[in-house]
């Protein structure tokens, strides 16, 4: 079923996500180094890569991306981005940090309801590759599909990653949904309402609808909003707990994107002109402006209105 092919992949970040995706690679049968920065000199990681894939947090893409460049890599090789988030300065996707310092080369995106300790115990999972070439993701497609690791290629990659990102800040309200024991009723509103929310960001932004009742979107959207195992769902729970942000962070295992993305969302969502009230409450509770109750009292007392606008 998969190509017999054995690829050179370089993985860049260590933590749980790229350790997954590494050992996905590795297991059938690929070539994979991983770097840290804690770790070997990132030119010996890439010396004669096919695929160069990226699970390092967003506040590194940046950085990563220009050390990259600095090293000759064949025209051929594709780029992956596994990171969920937004550039705080540009409010830029990941793809759109990689795509812009190699314009020559192939980026692709995947992204899914991927919580990395269910993966690293083999549960099932699915995932999704889109690039705007289809032939680059169906090479990654191939590198790490298994028969515990499906995955599918889509061709609307901005969709694919904003997917991925926004559902992390409905996450945070999900986890103070549970927090503050509002109930199975509250809890299925706000994740219905909070993927309208999603498309209509992604639409502003140029992707498709349906991409975000794919895995991606809807799929990834539940994962995290259902299981403590999501940073950013924990975020949202001990907010309900009454603990602050700082001491919540702090007692965190890795990054919680969505405490970034919220902020760079609104900042996005003012300019452009976008309602995002979920959004909105998030932020304000993120920044001391509001308590969870009296975040909950904001969405359930606006003006009430369709559940479509047609």
């Amino acid at each position: 079923m998969y190509s017999n092919t054995k690829l050179s992949v370089a993985i860049l970040g260590a933590g749980a996500w790229g350790a997954s995706l590494a050992n996905l690679a590795a297991a059938n049968g690929h070539h994979v180094r991983v770097w840290s920065r804690q770790g070997c000199q990132i030119q010996a990681v890439l010396k004669d890569v096919q695929i160069v894939l990226s699970a390092i947090s967003m506040i590194g893409v940046r950085d990563v991306a220009s050390q990259v460049e600095s090293f000759p890599l064949s025209p051929e090789t594709i780029f992956v981005t596994a990171t969920k988030g937004l550039d705080p300065q540009t409010t830029c996707t990941p793809s759109q940090i990689w795509q812009t310092v190699f314009p020559n080369h192939a980026v692709v995106v995947l992204s899914g309801p991927n919580l990395s300790k269910e993966i690293q115990m083999e549960l099932p999972a699915a995932t999704v590759v889109a690039s705007n070439i289809p032939t680059a993701a169906e090479v990654v497609q191939l590198v790490f599909s298994s028969h515990r690791f499906r995955v599918y290629t889509n061709p609307d990659p901005l969709g694919v990653e904003l997917g991925g990102t926004l559902k992390n800040v409905i996450a945070i309200a999900a986890g103070v949904c549970d927090g503050l024991q509002l109930g199975t009723n509250a809890k299925a509103a706000l994740v219905t309402r909070g993927l309208t929310e999603m498309v209509r960001i992604g639409n502003n932004w140029g992707a498709k609808t349906e991409t975000f009742y794919g895995l991606s979107g809807l799929g990834d959207l539940l994962a995290t909003c259902n299981s403590p195992l999501s940073r950013n769902y924990q975020v949202g729970y001990q907010l309900a707990g009454g603990k602050s942000l700082t001491e919540t962070l702090a007692n965190l295992q890795g990054t919680a994107e969505g405490v970034n993305t919220c902020r760079v969302l609104m900042q996005r969502a003012k300019q452009q002109n976008i309602a995002v009230p979920i959004t909105e409450q998030v932020y304000r509770l993120l920044q001391g402006e509001i308590t969870p109750g009296q975040a909950l009292d904001e969405l359930m007392l606006r003006d009430i209105k369709p559940e479509y606008n047609y």
